[in-house]
Formats: structure tokens, sequence, C-alpha cells
């Protein structure tokens, strides 16, 4: 199923000639080194939330009542809390508690090109600093794309409302966000949100095929304050935009699924190895839309 917005392949097409940066803005050679593969046991960890990540594009009547079919039969203990959006003007969203990974999810769906609002928001690439109501006391150097930045605020206090109800439901210590695509997007930046709201609990976010989010100081800030893992499948162009010269940077966290189905963790920000999804994919012309949806170990993305 092909999500990918025209957005993000306009945002490409600028960047595509130009994505590489400055020789003073690479990462440092003792952040290229030691790039390892990922075990069978750590690739099957994930697989519950890829499956949660790929239920956030079935309709929120079915995420609500957990009746979407082989989406929701992939994590059948789940319990849900709330869901909501139009996939529209609102990506759609759910919030619950799963007993078996002793954690509440929190889901947001991606890009649907059908969807012209939702593609609106990606190619809407200038970066601002997040609204201090909703992120207060962060810096106002951190800045965030715009458009996944408003994306997020729309549902924002819903979200946090949810997450709230379901801790105190199930006396939960952790929360799991994740997200695909835009969604990714809307979880990395629901992941710097919901700590400074709640405290008690651990966080973490895994994104798949999330392209770029902020500039160097959200990048830096995330990676000093988050749990986050951003999984890139093979020649997937969407990770590599918006373009580095834009001043957008990757936070350190990747995991990139090779063309020979290898799991490897590359550490760093934008790290450049042929490995990794930016040296692999220095341009649009290189990558591959075909790759965003999957899959990611077995899932393709969608409802």
């Amino acid at each position: 199923m092909f999500k990918l917005a025209a957005g993000f392949i306009l945002s490409a097409l600028l960047c595509s000639s130009v994505n590489a940066a400055p020789a003073s803005a690479l990462v440092e050679l003792s952040k290229r080194q030691s790039i390892t593969a990922l075990t069978a046991a750590q690739i099957s960890a994930f697989k519950p939330f890829t499956n949660f990540a790929s239920t956030a594009y079935c309709q929120p009547s079915t995420t609500i009542s957990w009746t979407c079919g082989a989406n929701c039969n992939a994590n059948p203990d789940f319990i849900p809390v709330a869901s909501g959006g139009d996939g529209s003007s609102v990506q759609f969203w759910y919030v619950g508690f799963s007993p078996s990974q002793a954690s509440v999810i929190v889901a947001h769906q991606g890009t649907d090109t059908s969807q012209i609002e939702a593609d609106a928001t990606d190619a809407d690439a200038f970066l601002e600093s997040l609204n201090p109501t909703l992120f207060p006391g962060v810096s106002s150097s951190v800045e965030a794309h715009s458009g996944f930045a408003n994306e997020q605020a729309k549902t924002a206090t819903t979200i946090l409302a949810a997450v709230q109800q379901a801790i105190a439901a199930h006396a939960a210590t952790r929360v799991t966000i994740v997200g695909h695509s835009l969604g990714a997007a809307i979880a990395l930046l629901d992941g710097v949100y919901l700590p400074l709201h709640i405290s008690g609990v651990t966080f973490r976010t895994i994104g798949y095929g999330m392209p770029r989010v902020g500039n160097q100081a959200f990048a830096n800030y995330v990676d000093a304050h988050l749990s986050l893992t951003h999984i890139n499948n093979k020649e997937d162009i969407v990770p590599i935009v918006p373009g580095r010269f834009l001043g957008y940077v990757h936070p350190s966290g990747e995991v990139h699924i090779m063309d020979n189905n290898q799991w490897v963790s590359c550490p760093g920000q934008d790290n450049t190895s042929t490995e990794c999804i930016v040296g692999d994919v220095p341009n649009i012309f290189d990558g591959s839309t075909g790759d965003h949806d999957g899959p990611y170990d077995g899932v393709d993305m969608g409802c």
C-alpha cells in the first residue's frame, strides 16, 4: 500500500542534489563506528510494536473495539482506552494497554496520499520553536517541522488524558509511542511532550520510516531525554527528507534494514555509513518509494 506523501517527494526533489551536509556537520568518525547487527531475538522483540504501528491505519471505530482484523489479532490481549481522528485533518490515533508488553501504547497513523490535508501537512516544512504551553521548559532553540508540530498539537491534550487514564487503570509504569511515516514524526513529538506532563513512568518511542522532525538542537534534546528507535527499510526515501541543508537532523537510534534483510544498529545522528539510510540513499534517485511501507520483519504498514 502506497502512502508516501507528495510533500515528502517535493522536499526530496529539492534536496536530492544537496542532501549531503558540509564536512563540519558530518557525524564524528567515532559515531560511525561499531555498526552492529541485531540478533533474531532483538528483531522479534520489535514485532508487536510494528503491528501496533500498522494498526494505527485502521478506523477508530475498530481500534476502540479492537475488531480490526489481522492487525488487531496480532496483539490479541490489547485493551483499548481511546481512539480518534478522521484520517484527513486529524490522523487516526489510539491509546490502550498491552498486558503482554506491560506498557501503555500510543499509536499514530501515517500519511495516506488520498488525504490531501495530510499531504499538505507533510509539505509544510518550516522549522519553528515548540509551543511553550505544550512543551514547558524546552528551549526556544529546539525547533521542529511546523506541519508535524501542528498535527501533534491537534491531539496532544486528548492523548495526554487518555494516557493518564490508561496508567491509572492498569497501574502502568511504561508508555510506548509508535507510528509510521507522518505517524512516526507525531510519535516522536509525543515522546518529547508526554514526559513533560507525566512523571513516575518510563517512555519509549519506536518509529518506522520516520522523516527528519527537527533541527540540531531538537536532535540533541531527543538524544538527551528520550529512548528512541527509528527503523528504516532498505532504500526508503522518506527518512532522508526534509534535507539536512534545510537545517534538519535525525536523532540517534537508527536501525536500518539492509537489502539482504539484515537489521543493523547505526550509532550517532544521520550516520553516513552506506550500511545506514543516509549513506545508502544519498538522494531520491537512489531510493525506492516501494520500501516505505515495508515489510518490517514481514509486516507491511496499512490496515
